[in-house]
């Protein structure tokens, strides 16, 4: 049955999740994405969680072919001798891994790439985008999934703006056939921790390059946080031409005098073991923590989803199962409800859920965010940072109710 017409902003993961559960729900659906080619692999790393092979199995796609699974997880001292270990069965991917799986599951005529929204219009009958290059779509209910700094977002509730953290996350993917066989041999199959003083990094083995799976073609990635004040940040995210990009530096474009200081300081700082996954990195980049906050998500006819409604920091490891999960209760309550209604109540659900998420991101990452307090506050954090504290809730969904005070 044609239940009517959706236009989907954004063609990452999260619009993905929408538009498949959408398209099998009897929606007509499209996806508008405003990069002109296929969306380029990032060099970022996915933690996977039960709701979220819950939700891909209902798309159609088998577990199995996922990510790599690891047993356990274990924390490297700076000399890189083992100093906690933690048994946690997990999945972990990458995000090219699960773009290219939702990517093919969705029939290719309804995804529109070179499409960068500029406008819209609605009222009680629809919703009309305007994009770039002159051209429209037309649709019953317009759902925005395009990310932390969502065009849609600015356009209806423009006074929601991400907060700063205070630290950033250097994040990169070495080949594993580039790692060093005493390296390879500790860290690939856990999840790793190594803490240093007012730092925390971590790892585990994904996908590699072409979402390659076979033993010896997989890649590690790694999340390393360290402290840092908008003034280091403009710093770092300056080029080698003295251009600065205040809303992101590209990876090609992170000078390399700033490549060159981040591998002496992971040198001095990590376990040799980190510390080779980082000089063998070929292009590590960074990305500075936000918070994000939408204290509504529906406004008429037009849904906000995923990174456009709330970022949580990347400590619970949630990102990409918040989407898929609320890809799933947009599709869940427009079965139930006419549209205006099921709106209403999607977003009542999802900013009760997405709130408690960046609450317990905010707990996880308080010690990183205490490195610009005071000397007082940094050393109250620095007691609830045990490898076994550390090694128990990170990138494990929190129960609610019973989070850590």
């Amino acid at each position: 049955m044609d239940k009517g017409r959706v236009a989907i902003i954004g063609g990452s993961l999260g619009g993905l999740f929408a538009a498949n559960l959408l398209h099998r729900a009897g929606w007509r659906v499209d996806v508008y994405e405003r990069v002109s080619e296929e969306l380029a692999e990032r060099g970022a790393g996915v933690v996977t969680h039960p709701e979220l092979f819950d939700i891909l199995a209902l798309i159609g796609i088998d577990d199995a072919r996922i990510g790599v699974e690891v047993a356990s997880r274990l924390t490297l001292s700076r000399e890189g001798e083992v100093v906690g270990e933690h048994p946690h069965p997990q999945v972990l991917t990458a995000w090219g891994r699960l773009y290219a799986l939702l990517r093919a599951a969705l029939p290719s005529e309804h995804y529109h790439n070179g499409k960068q929204m500029v406008g819209l219009v609605q009222d009680g009958e629809g919703v009309v985008v305007d994009f770039a290059d002159g051209s429209q779509a037309a649709a019953d209910l317009l759902v925005a999934a395009d990310g932390i700094r969502s065009t849609v977002r600015q356009l209806l509730a423009p006074e929601v703006q991400p907060q700063y953290a205070g630290y950033v996350a250097w994040r990169g993917l070495v080949d594993e056939s580039a790692l060093s066989p005493a390296t390879h041999g500790r860290l690939f199959g856990h999840f790793g921790f190594c803490l240093p003083p007012r730092e925390q990094m971590l790892g585990y083995p994904v996908a590699g390059a072409g979402n390659a799976m076979e033993a010896g073609s997989r890649r590690y990635n790694f999340v390393w946080y360290r402290p840092a004040d908008e003034a280091e940040v403009l710093r770092m995210s300056t080029d080698n031409a003295g251009r600065v990009h205040a809303k992101g530096i590209p990876p090609p474009l992170i000078s390399d005098a700033v490549l060159a200081e981040i591998r002496t300081v992971a040198g001095t700082s990590l376990s040799p073991q980190f510390a080779e996954v980082v000089a063998r990195t070929s292009q590590p980049f960074f990305q500075p923590i936000y918070d994000l906050e939408s204290p509504r998500l529906a406004f008429g006819r037009v849904a906000l989803l995923g990174d456009a409604a709330f970022v949580a920091r990347p400590h619970c490891g949630m990102g990409v199962t918040k989407a898929a999960g609320d890809a799933l209760a947009l599709a869940g309550w427009l079965d139930r409800l006419p549209s205006a209604a099921a709106l209403a109540a999607y977003s009542d659900e999802r900013v009760a859920y997405g709130s408690r998420i960046v609450a317990h991101a905010r707990h996880l990452g308080a010690y990183m965010q205490a490195q610009l307090a005071n000397e007082h506050e940094m050393r109250m954090a620095e007691l609830y940072r045990t490898p076994a504290a550390v090694m128990r809730e990170t990138a494990v969904p929190p129960r609610f109710g019973q989070e850590p005070g």
